[in-house]
């Protein structure tokens, strides 16, 4: 399991892919409303509203749906209000989760969250609790036949990137937040577009959870994970692959 994913790239295959595809629409909506909101609506100069762009594309939104999403934001169109709001708890075995959220009532959010954790033997903790177990980065990918990876390399090193992973068939890029937006920018000025970015919590130290403990550290997982405010999942325990197929 990679140690920087959310829980949503490991979590089990929803059964109903169709409500599964509306909560990504949902999610990304919300992502770019609140980018434009906070940088404008054009998304050659706001890096965030255009890897939300890219992020609504890779999963097929329709154009219509974006453009809707981006004037909300900018205020073109009338539109509910979101904030984003970061909450940290702890999950059986003494896990740590980080869970960033973009809700319209705060009150109703943090109340449903503390009963998600108290339901599956975990509590909501107050703000500082586990942060200090993650560091943020910025994770960018890209596919190999994009780019060399030597002169990759060269690019990302030149525009202020930590690490350059080369598994599988992308790139991953590890980016400092001070450093992510230029970053996605030199990328987008060499005509380079990312398969996926985000800015994400990496856990220092991660614990290994089995048999009974995983399944309830996977079933918290889950209930956070469908929770329609929640916008990305981190957490520092990890699984062994086969077990977790099972659970």
């Amino acid at each position: 399991m990679s140690g920087h994913s959310k829980w949503a790239t490991t979590k089990r295959k929803k059964a109903k892919i169709d409500q599964a595809r509306a909560k990504v629409f949902t999610r990304i909506i919300r992502e770019l409303t609140v980018s434009a909101r906070m940088g404008g609506s054009d998304p050659d100069a706001n890096p965030r509203l255009r890897a939300a762009v890219l992020k609504a594309k890779g999963a097929n939104m329709p154009a219509k749906n974006i453009e809707q999403a981006i004037a909300k934001g900018a205020g073109e169109l009338e539109g509910q209000s979101f904030s984003e709001i970061t909450y940290e708890g702890y999950g059986p075995a003494g896990t740590a989760i980080i869970i960033a959220s973009m809700t319209d009532n705060r009150v109703r959010t943090v109340a449903e969250l503390r009963n998600i954790f108290s339901k599956n033997g975990g509590n909501l903790g107050e703000e500082g609790s586990v942060a200090w177990m993650f560091k943020d980065m910025g994770i960018i990918t890209l596919p190999k036949s994009a780019i060399a990876e030597d002169k990759l390399f060269e690019l990302v090193t030149e525009n202020g990137a930590e690490d350059l992973l080369t598994e599988g068939d992308d790139y991953e890029i590890r980016v400092p937040p001070a450093a992510y937006n230029g970053l996605l920018e030199a990328l987008h000025q060499q005509k380079l577009t990312p398969s996926n970015s985000e800015l994400a919590k990496l856990a220092e130290n991660r614990i290994m959870v089995t048999g009974e403990d995983a399944a309830k550290v996977v079933k918290l997982l889950d209930m956070l994970d469908d929770h329609d405010d929640l916008q990305n999942v981190w957490t520092n325990a990890d699984f062994d692959s086969e077990e977790l197929e099972n659970l």
